[in-house]
């Protein structure tokens, strides 16, 4: 891989859902910054809403979801996850590596 180069990801963020519209956008603002100011792009975000969890988190049974699109040099995704770890008003998240930018997003029913 050459100095320099960028890869593109997948990022979903479960952010609290006790936080007024405000402040998860000021939340989900964050999370950009920090992608823009380590040199990356954001190619789309799809704002999932406000969803059930699967189980409780810090007593805390709902969240919004968001899946953003990014492309960013690799060595600047540890950076990120360390300053998520210190992002009180973000509940989980997680980090992939994506082939494309889904445009939609679609759930198939599983087979019974």
């Amino acid at each position: 891989m050459k100095e320099g180069s960028q890869n593109l990801y997948e990022g979903m963020y479960i952010l609290s859902a006790g936080l007024s519209e405000d402040a998860r956008l000021k939340a989900l603002e964050k999370i950009k910054n920090g992608i823009v100011s380590r040199s990356g792009t954001i190619n789309k975000i799809h704002d999932q809403g406000r969803k059930r969890l699967s189980y409780e988190i810090d007593t805390k049974k709902e969240g919004y979801y968001y899946l953003l699109y990014f492309t960013i040099a690799p060595k600047a995704v540890a950076e990120l996850w360390q300053e998520y770890h210190l992002n009180e008003d973000l509940m989980r998240f997680i980090t992939l590596r994506a082939e494309e930018v889904l445009e939609k997003i679609e759930f198939k029913q599983l087979a019974e």
